[in-house]
Formats: structure tokens, C-alpha cells, sequence
């Protein structure tokens, strides 16, 4: 199991007694972790809050989010603005994280046939699942779920990590975008957080039966292979409820839930939101 320490980034102490108009620069560096959701925290009253230039929000009490790209390397700079009208900074420093990575020669690499015909039924049917799902991810709540303590929407043997990936030879081919949990079908299916259901469809070519949780402020997670849906687009979904079964709909090798969670396009690995996997679920 691989936890990630959420820092927090308690400035209060720092600027305390401090009148002057000079600006902030924190000498210390936040940290993060490639793949990583950041969940951190300004004093309260801190406004004006920027990763690299771009806007991003922060809560009334100082909470913000951001996404770390699971191939992100070298570091971001944040910048905001004091409770008492400084200007200040800090550099957040993003290490490199062990993925597991599986290298197999070149020989193996699943061969491209050049000369297939084009399905282009699958084509479109495909082009339409896909803009199902971004069409999802566009919705973004303003409501703060995503401050809840994360849960397990099920519990089992994590088949595959988010991040991992083959290698053939030289060439990598694409990493695990989120993590699979293997359990019996039928087995109970549970929101981590609470969420507003932004997409309940299915079967999808390759997902299966799909639905999209809305966190907010730009968090959402997808739940693919569920073997039946138990809510709809527009339900408010509190910590918990059940609102589906894993199965082996879509592209599936047997009973399992694939959980891939994105900050605002970004892949985020969510094993590392979670606490220690608890040895029974309720039914």
C-alpha cells in the first residue's frame, strides 16, 4: 500500500507580526510526488492563488487541490496573496515516483497490421463513447466534496497500479490510468466521496458499464467493467451509497473495478488518497 504524506502548508507562523508591504518567499519547498493529488492549505484569508502562472482555487479556509502529472518532472511555482496584502511564494519540488514498470524485448510487442480494414462502425461508435466522457469531465461542480476523507469503493487484491506500465525494448507503451481492484462480480461498488453523477452509461467498447463522479472544482472519478449501474445522471451521490457492482462489461479479462480519477485532465493516482484497506465492506 502506498500512502503519500499530505503536507500542509501552515503559513501563519511565518508571517506573523508582519506588517510590511515586502513580499513572502518561503524558503522551504513544498513537496509532491508524480501522480499525486496534492490536497494542501494557505492561511485563511489567502487569495489570489496561482500554479505557474494559472489561476487555481482556493477555499474561504485556505484548501486547494492540484494535480501532479504521473510524468511530470522538476518543480512548479505557487504564488498568492497574504491575508495582510503581501504577495508570496513557494516553489513546489515534485519527485520521481518508482512506477512499476514491466520491460519485455522488443519481439513481444503486439504487432500492427497495416493492411486491416478500417471498422469504421467501431469508429464512430467509438468517437461518440469518448465524447460521452469528456463531455463528463467537463461539468465541474463548485462544491467542495472533494474535502471529505477518502474511502474504498470496494475492497479486493489490487490487480494493477496506477502507473504501470510495459516497455518493448525502447518503446513504452501506455500506463495504467488508474487502479483495479479484483473482486468477485456483483460485488458492492461505493462512492470514496460524495459526488453528483455526471455520466451512468453502458456498455461502452471499452470501459463497459461507466459512471463519472463529479467531486468538484475540476475532480472526478470513473468507475469502468461495473456489471450493473445503480444511478443516474444528476443524482447526488452521498459517501458510501452503493451505486453500482463490479463486473467484467467492456474490455475486461475477468471481475474487476478500474477507479481512474482526473484533476482537471490530469491523471491522479487515488490509492494514494486512501487509508489502509479495511478487511470487510458492509453488503
Amino acid at each position: 500500500m502506498r500512502i503519500f504524506a499530505v503536507p500542509l502548508l501552515l503559513g501563519a507562523a511565518a508571517i506573523t507580526g508582519a506588517a510590511s508591504p515586502l513580499p513572502l518567499v518561503m524558503g522551504e519547498p513544498l513537496t509532491a510526488v508524480q501522480g499525486q493529488l496534492l490536497i494542501a492549505r494557505l492561511p485563511a484569508g489567502s487569495h489570489a492563488l496561482r500554479v505557474n502562472g494559472q489561476p487555481l482555487h482556493i477555499e474561504r479556509d485556505g484548501h486547494y487541490m492540484l494535480g501532479v502529472d504521473r510524468d511530470f518532472a522538476g518543480s512548479q511555482q505557487l504564488e498568492w496573496v497574504t491575508p495582510d496584502g503581501r504577495s508570496a511564494r513557494r516553489q513546489i519540488v515534485v519527485t520521481a515516483h518508482a512506477w512499476e514498470i514491466d520491460r519485455l524485448p522488443a519481439r513481444l510487442m503486439p504487432p500492427a497490421d497495416p493492411n486491416a480494414p478500417r471498422n469504421l462502425e467501431w469508429e464512430a461508435k467509438r468517437e461518440a463513447e469518448v465524447a460521452q466522457v469528456r463531455g463528463a469531465r467537463v461539468e465541474i461542480s463548485p462544491l467542495p466534496f472533494w474535502r471529505a476523507p477518502f474511502q474504498w469503493p470496494a475492497t479486493g487484491r489490487i490487480s494493477t497500479h496506477f502507473g504501470a506500465q510495459r516497455v518493448y525494448g525502447e518503446v513504452p507503451a501506455s500506463y495504467h490510468s488508474g487502479m483495479d481492484i479484483a473482486a468477485p462480480s456483483g460485488t458492492p461498488i461505493r462512492a470514496p466521496i460524495p459526488g453528483i453523477v455526471r455520466l451512468a452509461a453502458g456498455p461502452f467498447s471499452l470501459e463497459g458499464n461507466i459512471v463519472i463522479l463529479d467531486h468538484g472544482r475540476g475532480l472526478h472519478s470513473a468507475m469502468l467493467h461495473m456489471s450493473r449501474i445503480d444511478v443516474k445522471a444528476g443524482d447526488i451521490v452521498s459517501q458510501g451509497q452503493i451505486i453500482g457492482a463490479i463486473g467484467t462489461t467492456g474490455r475486461s479479462t475477468g471481475p474487476h473495478l478500474h477507479w481512474g480519477m482526473t484533476w482537471n485532465g490530469v491523471r491522479v493516482d487515488p490509492e494514494a488518497l486512501l487509508p489502509a484497506m479495511p478487511k470487510d465492506q458492509p453488503a
